[in-house]
């Protein structure tokens, strides 16, 4: 494949694949919380530093850890876009009809890029460090107490770790799909916006066809091999947690603490 894997598991021996997948899963949504709190260039500075360094300690490659960014640079253009030209109007620049630049649009605009961008490359750390057997297993324990007020732990935990593992799949398809209509004489590169936004439309249809297809097709292999119901299924022994996955946990809530510190 030309393209980069995006979001698969690459095997390593790294400190974050050593790590425990529970530690990762609540380490991610804390890390998140840090980034969506930033709000002062002292706090991009921490976060900037956090996943800089959280990407040395996984040891894969950069052009694996921001492939994801790349391919949606298009769409945080957008986004940055509409902040600059609909946010905060009472400082613009100039104005064009609806249309009004300002410095404070301008502001949020990379600001909301920067979190987008961040958010990213921890989604990636994540996934493309945790076998997808490792997540289920973490979400299923993690969001085990709703099962007080009835929710289906074990099937929520399944129907979330089989999304996560078809997205590098889907976009694959994609992929494919994009150089079978290049070939066919689709324009996905003309200048004009107006070209380019139809040459898109005949991807929308083969994608969900094909998202269809797949999803028939792991459902008939899970009854094959005797897939009934998530409770039924043997499950491995958990392991405790060891000094570093508390370590890790510990250092991730102190970096939210003072991020918020810091507002």
């Amino acid at each position: 494949m030309r393209s980069l894997p995006t979001g698969q598991y690459l095997p390593g021996h790294s400190f974050l694949h050593q790590l425990d997948a529970r530690v990762k899963i609540l380490g991610l949504f804390l890390l998140m919380a840090a980034v969506i709190g930033a709000s002062s260039v002292q706090g991009y500075v921490l976060v900037l530093m956090v996943v800089a360094i959280c990407i040395q300690l996984s040891r894969l490659p950069l052009r694996c850890v921001f492939a994801s960014v790349r391919r949606v640079c298009w769409f945080l253009l957008v986004i940055w876009l509409m902040n600059a030209l609909f946010f905060a109007a009472e400082d613009a620049l100039f104005s064009w009809g609806i249309f009004q630049l300002s410095r404070g649009g301008m502001r949020q605009g990379f600001r909301v890029v920067s979190n987008v961008v961040l958010i990213l490359l921890l989604g990636n750390l994540l996934t493309m460090t945790t076998l997808p057997t490792q997540v289920t297993t973490a979400l299923e324990s993690l969001i085990k107490p709703l099962k007080l007020i009835g929710v289906p732990t074990e099937e929520v935990a399944m129907i979330i770790s089989v999304a996560i593992q078809f997205i590098p799949t889907l976009m694959e398809e994609a992929e494919l799909i994009k150089m079978a209509q290049i070939a066919r004489g689709a324009r996905f590169e003309s200048k004009k916006l107006a070209e380019r936004a139809a040459s898109f439309l005949p991807l929308v249809v083969p994608i969900f066809i094909s998202a269809f297809r797949r999803a028939e097709e792991l459902a008939l292999a899970m009854e094959a091999r005797g897939y009934r119901n998530a409770k039924n299924r043997t499950k491995r022994k958990k392991e405790p947690l060891e000094r570093h996955d508390y370590g890790a946990l510990a250092v991730c809530a102190l970096i939210c603490l003072v991020q918020f510190l810091l507002r």
